[in-house]
């Protein structure tokens, strides 16, 4: 939201800033106007978020009866508090308040959003020369069946491309079928496949320092993603064999195996391991979350990272690159903006009881029992009680690894061909901090106190 043209990004984002902090006082006047009409009635949505809050706890920290009971309050509270409002008079204010909320928040990120800090965060290609003997593995049933849906075997051809195409009923050798490739001359691996089988392929292109072509005809192509390429349309990935840039990005490794976005120990590995998760992976999840929220008796990880111990986790999650936004429930959806940091992302959950598990639901990144830190090196190990080997979970794929399993990243080790015309990843809006945003809407001393100008001078 910053003016185009304006020449004075500093004096923009104090406006922005400006205008978020109105906006807030204002909701904050309608909803006291409010109570002179109709207090017990707008006190009713303070009691009506809380049992939907409660609700959903139930929902995801109980099984039987009580999650059923959950799932109804989570609806129904919020709907009751509806009815009370149109009832009591008082929803044009609560409207108004809602509104003016939402324009604060859009104020609020768009000042904090600084531009120096965006084109960091923004991976840079370099140019390259269209490969002359491409190989591409295709799994066919990778994705639900994009490689024919997309045709992309024949389109890979019309561009000059080897296809070799895995059969389903057979148990394929992806990493052997990858260096047979590169000792017929291939100079360029590629593979339309999920996560894991990219991984394995790019760790032969990373040994043998040839480029590296992803194409997103897996499930959830998280990889993919974090590269910035099309996951709606796979096809288009292609475009890189004959107009493409090259990105060097990190490669992790975890006890001699590769992998291009995480490993995860303790209660979602053990949920990968269950023989249901590949057909039903929100429902496994969801049956396994009890044991997480309310500090259930499964085995407990230690770990070190670098030289941070981390004791008795419940859930362990080290990535290639840190997320922009940890959150120990939303790394489906998560993003790393870079892949080329050299440090790998950890995550680490320890909750011991209810209450602690309600902080965590509540603060997120910011509950005392999150530990959220960048390593170079993660030693990670059984806790009292575990036995010689734990499950493990490499981007996705269950595993059972001799303890210790230890963690490490090749930084840059990958080349990896893109298109030119990716549609690219967007970069997360900055954390809000309103003491921040304070500062930058009433500087002190323009040009020392403002964030803006101390940064741009």
């Amino acid at each position: 939201m910053t003016a185009s043209g304006s020449g004075d990004p500093a004096g923009e984002a104090r406006r922005l800033a400006r205008w978020a902090l109105i906006a807030v006082a204002v909701a904050g006047a309608a909803l006291l106007a409010a109570l002179g009409s109709g207090p017990l009635v707008l006190l009713s949505g303070i009691v009506g978020l809380a049992a939907s809050a409660v609700g959903v706890w139930w929902f995801l920290a109980h099984r039987g009866p009580l999650r059923l009971l959950g799932a109804v309050l989570a609806v129904a509270a919020p709907l009751v508090t509806l009815y009370l409002y149109v009832v009591g008079g008082v929803w044009v204010n609560a409207l108004v308040a809602l509104g003016l909320w939402g324009v604060a928040l859009s104020c609020a990120r768009s000042a904090l959003r600084r531009p120096e800090d965006e084109r960091d965060a923004l991976m840079r290609g370099e140019p390259a020369v269209p490969p002359r003997r491409p190989v591409l593995i295709m799994n066919p049933k990778s994705g639900g069946g994009k490689v024919e849906r997309f045709r992309l075997v024949e389109r890979a051809e019309a561009l000059g491309a080897r296809v070799i195409l895995l059969d389903p009923s057979v148990p394929a050798d992806v990493t052997g079928l990858a260096r047979e490739a590169v000792a017929e001359g291939a100079d360029l691996l590629g593979v339309a496949g999920g996560d894991g089988t990219q991984a394995l392929v790019a760790e032969v292109a990373a040994e043998h320092d040839l480029p590296f072509l992803v194409i997103s005809a897996g499930t959830r192509n998280h990889f993919a993603m974090d590269l910035g390429l099309d996951r709606t349309d796979p096809s288009r990935c292609l475009d890189a064999l004959r107009d493409g840039e090259e990105l060097r990005v990190d490669l992790g490794d975890v006890a001699g195996r590769p992998f291009v976005n995480t490993v995860s120990f303790g209660v979602y590995a053990d949920v990968v391991q269950r023989p249901e998760y590949r057909d039903a992976k929100a429902g496994t999840a969801l049956d396994a979350l009890p044991d997480l929220l309310q500090g259930g008796e499964g085995d407990r990880l230690d770990a070190l990272a670098d030289s941070t111990p981390l004791t008795a986790q419940q859930a362990l999650l080290v990535s290639n690159n840190p997320y922009a936004a940890p959150d120990p429930f939303g790394t489906v959806a998560a993003r790393r903006t870079r892949l080329d940091g050299g440090e790998l992302g950890v995550i680490g959950v320890r909750v011991d009881g209810a209450a602690q598990a309600a902080e965590l639901a509540v603060l997120g990144n910011r509950a005392t029992g999150l530990n959220v830190l960048t390593a170079r090196r993660v030693e990670v190990g059984g806790g009292p009680g575990a036995g010689a080997v734990i499950p493990v979970a490499v981007d996705g794929e269950a595993l059972t690894l001799p303890t210790p399993v230890v963690c490490t990243l090749r930084p840059r080790a990958l080349r990896v061909l893109v298109p030119r015309g990716r549609p690219g990843s967007p970069v997360p809006p900055p954390p809000l901090d309103w003491r921040r945003l304070t500062r930058l809407a009433f500087p002190e001393e323009p040009g020392r106190s403002d964030p803006w100008r101390s940064r741009t001078s």
